[in-house]
């Protein structure tokens, strides 16, 4: 019975914070919230305008839900539908943010499960091996290195939690996870380890000769491979940041900024297609990680003598995607303009108020096809800054796309040869293209 009564009470409660929800402000729980556990919480409220703006852009598309005040011309009707569309992706692109910056929240607790859970195994394989050969001093050293790192990943995740957690470290400028500082942050903390093994084993011998060898250890003629290796990631690391700031500024590639970081993003470009350089980068090294961490493993009485070709193959992986940055990306360009015609019409000068078609190629910068990127799309036409309308059609949009853009030459260009450039969602300017528009 006292259950029953708490139930009830808590059904009335729920009642009434709906009853006040409605009448108080709906705003509150429209998908903006993060509540752990609360149904309208942001991740909710991204899918709900997720879904909401793909059912509108195609019922646009099959010529639904036009006024009848603009149904009339083809012009107008273009129009509402863009502007239509822009509001309800700007909708969906600030839902996309809330939704984002609450998952990287949420992110620093499961961070530090994987490290506590990785400590966990490595005391489990410890046991595991010291099977029929005895617990060692190393063995104790080791699992004192993994419980120091791992306590100090779980604090930096703490303080930086509303960054990632963990992983902030590794979390790029454009919200993405970043291959190179990845690959940096994995070779450095397994050096760290490596240091602190041979640190805990020194502080517990008592034999001159044991602190001997342990001190001869860390001399070069043994870690050279290793600390070459690390050398190179970390200057890959601070290279590409600053190769990729330098061609931003310049305008030589496109990047915009991403909702959240994805496990993919160590493996594919902006666009999410896999990159080779990247792709290779990552097994290449990875596979060199697990050899060092198996050789000390073994060792563990030095640092691991990383073979002098598997140390190349790795430098030449680094140098490989170090080139692939330098290689992508490239400015836009056009091509021509030519007036946009139906079929069966025949060509004409150009005038105020008709169509163009600019051709050319890298409108669309990689990862900006949603519809709030390609909204902020410009064209200027002489002096006037015109928005690329959005067209939909079923499953997407026909205009604006990376080799064509239909605009209308606004009433207000003043005839004669006029410049016309693009500016692309990146802010990336075009080159110019003259055209003659007459009266």
């Amino acid at each position: 019975m006292q259950e029953a009564r708490h139930g009830a009470e808590r059904g009335a409660g729920r009642g009434a914070g709906r009853g006040a929800e409605s009448g108080a402000g709906q705003g509150a729980h429209a998908g903006g919230c993060t509540c752990g556990d609360c149904p309208h919480g942001a991740r909710e409220g991204h899918r709900r305008a997720v879904a909401e703006f793909l059912a509108r852009r195609d019922e646009l598309a099959s010529g639904q839900g036009l006024p009848a005040a603009v149904a009339h011309s083809a012009s107008a009707s273009r129009q509402w539908v863009s502007d239509e569309l822009t509001q309800s992706a700007d909708a969906v692109a600030e839902r996309g943010r809330v939704e984002g910056e609450a998952w990287l929240g949420r992110l620093w607790l499961p961070t530090a499960w994987v490290v506590s859970g990785a400590v966990a195994a490595l005391l489990l394989v410890q046991a595991l091996t010291a099977i029929g050969v005895g617990w060692t001093a190393a063995r104790t050293s080791g699992l004192l290195a993994a419980v120091l790192v791992g306590g100090l990943l779980t604090g930096a995740g703490y303080w930086h939690r509303a960054r990632g957690g963990a992983l902030a470290p590794v979390i790029g400028e454009d919200n993405r996870l970043s291959t190179s500082r990845a690959m940096a942050v994995g070779w450095v903390l397994f050096v760290v380890y490596a240091v602190l093994v041979l640190v805990g084993q020194l502080a517990a011998a008592s034999a001159h000769r044991s602190r001997d060898e342990l001190i001869a250890g860390l001399e070069l003629a043994r870690g050279a491979g290793v600390v070459t290796v690390v050398a190179v990631v970390c200057g890959v690391a601070v290279l590409v940041r600053r190769v990729v700031g330098l061609r931003v500024l310049g305008q030589r590639l496109q990047k915009v900024r991403a909702d959240r970081p994805r496990a993919a993003d160590l493996l594919t470009d902006d666009s999410g297609r896999g990159s080779f350089a990247d792709i290779q980068y990552v097994v290449i090294g990875a596979a060199a990680l697990l050899f060092a961490a198996v050789r000390l493993a073994r060792r563990p009485s030095q640092l691991p003598d990383l073979p002098w070709g598997l140390a190349l193959l790795v430098l030449v992986s680094a140098a490989t995607y170090l080139a692939g940055k330098y290689a992508e990306g490239g400015r836009p360009v056009i091509l021509s303009v030519v007036r946009s015609r139906e079929a069966g019409d025949l060509d004409a000068p150009i005038r105020t108020g008709d169509d163009i078609e600019i051709r050319g190629a890298g409108f669309v910068p990689p990862g900006a096809t949603t519809a709030d990127r390609l909204s902020r799309m410009v064209v200027r036409i002489g002096a006037v800054h015109v928005h690329v309308p959005l067209v939909p059609v079923a499953g997407g949009f026909s205009n604006p796309t990376d080799a064509v853009l239909t605009v209308p030459v606004p009433v207000d260009v003043e005839p004669g040869r006029v410049e016309v450039q693009v500016v692309t969602a990146a802010g990336v300017e075009t080159n110019r293209c003259v055209i003659d528009v007459t009266d």
